[in-house]
């Protein structure tokens, strides 16, 4: 057998990548319209509780056709109380195979992958549900993801007014520094959830809860607004589904089952089926189906997380990698 050699990006080298903001998003918004085609294959995810710690493991699974042409295995930890460690509540890993013959063509840090995949996603349902001149975010939560939330979004919108809060006064005051410093502009930490929400044009919700509680009233969502909930652990009220004129998964197959997620109680309600979900994101990426249809509308995405995401992008890192001959080559076999 001849020899066989594995790319291998650590984190290191994922941060010397310094993948823009346009080669981000166009790598996810390419996956999503390959994924809207019907030209990839994605099992919902799976999750491992080792019951030693508060966390779990998700796997995402998945495959895509050209020009990507790869499948993928993502594995990433999700333990809440890291933070006292000194670490992130997530940390992933991505291997790419080789879909006709197995063979594992890198292994990557997917911690970063997961952060930019993740805002990319929200930017991108943003930029085809939200009204166009969208002016101001509230956001929830600032975990990893939090910060491509913000920033993609804002690449794509360029707001004059960023609200930001989380449950601890040193972490939501720590984001808006550093959002404020990297985009160069004013990002307010608000105190309450309220104050950070109420009449926002786009609110995403990405809070870290230990348990389902309602904290997002449905009354502080302004019509016409875009709503982003996609917490572990649902945040929102029942009534939330109500107000909303199109409801958007980014793949009805892992959102309609599992015990997690932040619409898992709608679904077990009806509020969210087959009969009242308006599309998949990436159905209306590829011109499938439509997206913001009037300034009036109210929208929802719920987004569990794509392993094509995971796959597409690791697939540009591994391109741009190559071009600047960054990262390792491993032998495999």
């Amino acid at each position: 057998m001849k020899p066989i050699y594995i790319d291998f990006l650590n984190r290191l080298d994922v941060e010397e990548l310094a993948m823009t903001d346009a080669e981000i998003l166009s790598a996810i918004e390419t996956s999503l319209a390959t994924q809207g085609r019907g030209e990839a294959v994605i099992e919902p995810r799976v999750h491992l509780e080792p019951r030693v710690a508060d966390g779990h493991f998700n796997v995402l699974r998945g495959a895509l056709k050209e020009p990507i042409d790869s499948a993928g295995v993502k594995v990433v930890g999700d333990f809440v109380d890291n933070y006292k460690l000194g670490l992130p509540s997530e940390l992933a890993t991505l291997l790419l195979l080789d879909p006709r013959t197995g063979i594992p063509r890198a292994f990557l840090d997917a911690s970063g992958i997961t952060d930019m995949r993740t805002g990319a996603v929200t930017a991108i349902g943003a930029k085809y549900l939200a009204r166009k001149n969208s002016k101001v975010l509230g956001h929830i939560g600032a975990r990893g993801t939090a910060y491509w939330n913000v920033r993609l979004l804002d690449h794509l919108f360029d707001f004059d007014e960023i609200r930001v809060h989380s449950r601890r006064p040193e972490s939501r005051d720590a984001f808006a520094e550093r959002l404020s410093r990297d985009l160069g502009k004013r990002v307010v930490a608000t105190e309450d959830w309220r104050s950070c929400v109420e009449g926002a044009d786009i609110v995403v919700e990405a809070s870290r809860l230990s348990a389902p509680e309602p904290m997002l009233r449905t009354e502080w969502i302004a019509k016409g607004a875009f709503v982003v909930p996609y917490g572990t652990m649902s945040a929102i009220e029942l009534s939330l589904t109500d107000i909303m004129d199109k409801l958007v998964v980014d793949d009805w197959g892992q959102c309609k089952g599992g015990k997690f997620g932040s619409l898992r109680a709608h679904v077990e309600a009806g509020k969210l089926s087959e009969t009242t979900l308006h599309a998949e994101l990436g159905q209306i990426v590829a011109g499938l189906k439509p997206g913001r249809e009037s300034p009036e509308e109210t929208n929802l995405l719920w987004h569990r997380g794509l392993s094509l995401s995971d796959i597409a992008l690791g697939h540009a890192m591994l391109e741009k990698a190559r071009a600047l001959k960054i990262g390792q080559r491993l032998r495999y076999a």
